[in-house]
């Protein structure tokens, strides 16, 4: 959960997302190295009276800031590139959920269940209890077992939505007539918080989205209980 003056992410709350967060840390170093070291030549040219003429014409210097910046552009890359991968691929989950993206609450369909489909709306500020968030608690959370694989299949039944979760590291458009689907692990129990991020009408703001992992005895027993109450 984010909070007032936070300048970093999340904290991770699945592989991907601490990927994502490593990634993140090693572009921002290589881009302070090059911040620094354009500073200081800023400086120095500015307040240097002596000129250099091996400086300002120099084949080696011209080879040097040609090939550095190219090796530097593949060392962003090729991480980058793993983890595009990497958030793409999806293999045998152990969970599928449809979340369908309306004007302006979200539903859910647990397609391995016939009976499990609810919508989630977002819980009117006056009906909040004690230690809910304002604008991001709904009536009915998505419920999914920790430390398994989850797809979460993902469209729109009227405009343009997005579902996403920063502290898991999951964004996917819901797009009206197409199919979408991305796929996560939470690796703890907890409850993780995202809105729509794709501006959506009017109440744009007013449809978050909550995931509440559970250990898998929990989510057991309670997807017993919502076939009961279906």
């Amino acid at each position: 959960m984010a909070h007032p003056s936070q300048l970093g992410f999340q904290d991770a709350a699945s592989p991907v997302m601490e990927e994502l967060l490593h990634f993140h840390d090693h572009a921002l170093m290589i881009v302070f190295l090059i911040s620094t070291l354009v500073l200081y030549i800023i400086v120095a040219m500015v307040t240097t009276k002596l000129t250099n003429m091996y400086i300002l014409d120099s084949q080696e210097i011209e080879i040097i800031w040609t090939i550095l910046p190219a090796i530097i552009l593949i060392l962003i890359a090729l991480p980058s590139l793993r983890i595009l991968y990497l958030m793409d691929e999806i293999n045998s989950p152990h969970l599928t959920i449809k979340a369908i993206g309306h004007q302006w609450y979200w539903s859910y369909e647990y397609t391995d269940y016939k009976e499990i489909a609810f919508d989630s709306y977002m819980v009117p500020t006056q009906d909040l209890s004690p230690g809910q968030f304002r604008l991001l608690e709904v009536d009915h959370r998505m419920v999914v077992p920790t430390e398994a694989p989850v797809r979460v299949l993902v469209t729109a039944e009227d405009v343009l939505h997005s579902w996403a979760v920063p502290a898991l590291g999951v964004k996917m458009d819901a797009v009206p007539g197409r199919l979408n689907q991305t796929a996560f692990i939470a690796s703890r129990p907890g409850v993780f918080y995202g809105q729509c991020s794709e501006i959506c009408g009017a109440n744009h703001s007013f449809m978050p989205i909550v995931v509440e992992a559970v250990p898998l005895k929990y989510f057991q027993d309670w997807s017993t209980l919502m076939l009961e109450d279906a």
